[in-house]
């Protein structure tokens, strides 16, 4: 069984009172896209005829990965075409996570617009060279072994001349998934915090950094399968007093634009000895 099952397989404690179970990890926090997705799938448990279609959270504390989280849904407003909710993560009685989430209701029609794909090779033409990434990138890679990951070479897409920092990767579940659309999307939340922070460090190859997500934001703009190849477009428009701030697009491979992230995360100098994202058992490097 994928660990997308498990990750998003909440226990209903009591109205609005949810708990995620614990999620063998190498990493020693809880990894931010799980948390995120979690909470998301807490908050679609309490709509009943609307659909999601933006996440905004702030990553308030460290998570610990060998403890389960409860997660708290504040139901903040029901209306005609828009609900909203906010889900409060808690390990030890504190508070790790605190998300906002608005559903919208499905049949409104309006303008119709979209930003056009860039031209890449197709996955299938992609492969990752495990030898050229760091140790700790590799960990990582094991962690999420039921994801298809493939970053496109810098050489095989254009660059925009004015954008400072610009990565491209192709993923997807390894797993089939579910037909349910609201599968899907918890599923892309979890996805999204995969490799985007990482996209702040294409100019600064070997700066040893410590990483990690500060607050992550969603707009989820038309139907898609995360268990189909998605093309993640990552830019980093700015790097400064220790963070970074992150931008993605994410288009299906018929060149559709699916979603919308923005991250802001930290890119801390890393002290000599410390790890880039605290992993178990991993030295810096």
């Amino acid at each position: 069984m994928s660990v997308i099952f498990d990750v998003l397989d909440l226990e209903t404690i009591d109205r609005d009172i949810f708990r995620g179970q614990v999620v063998p990890s190498k990493f020693k926090r809880t990894f931010g896209g799980q948390v995120a997705a979690q909470a998301l799938v807490a908050a679609t448990k309490t709509i009943n005829d609307k659909a999601v279609h933006s996440l905004h959270g702030y990553f308030v504390a460290p998570g610990d990965a060998a403890k389960p989280t409860t997660f708290l849904v504040d139901r903040v407003r029901d209306g005609r075409s828009f609900s909203s909710r906010q889900v409060t993560a808690i390990q030890a009685g504190e508070p790790i996570f605190i998300m906002q989430a608005s559903f919208h209701r499905q049949d409104d029609q309006g303008i119709e617009h979209s930003d056009r794909m860039r031209k890449v090779p197709p996955p299938e033409q992609v492969r990752l060279d495990v030898d050229q990434i760091p140790k700790s990138a590799r960990v990582m890679l094991e962690e999420w072994s039921d994801w298809d990951i493939r970053r496109v070479a810098a050489e095989d897409f254009q660059h925009n001349p004015f954008t400072a920092s610009q990565q491209v990767v192709w993923l997807k579940s390894k797993t089939p998934l579910p037909d349910d659309p609201t599968f899907h999307v918890c599923t892309l939340a979890y996805m999204s915090d995969m490799t985007l922070l990482h996209s702040s460090l294409v100019p600064h190859p070997h700066h040893p950094v410590q990483m990690a997500s500060l607050d992550h934001a969603m707009w989820f703009l038309r139907p898609f399968r995360a268990d189909e190849w998605l093309l993640y477009d990552q830019i980093s428009p700015s790097a400064h007093a220790g963070r970074a701030l992150t931008h993605g697009r994410i288009f299906n491979q018929q060149g559709d634009l699916v979603a919308v992230t923005t991250q802001e995360g930290l890119t801390r100098t890393r002290a000599e000895g410390k790890a880039e994202i605290p992993i178990s058992g991993l030295e810096a490097g």
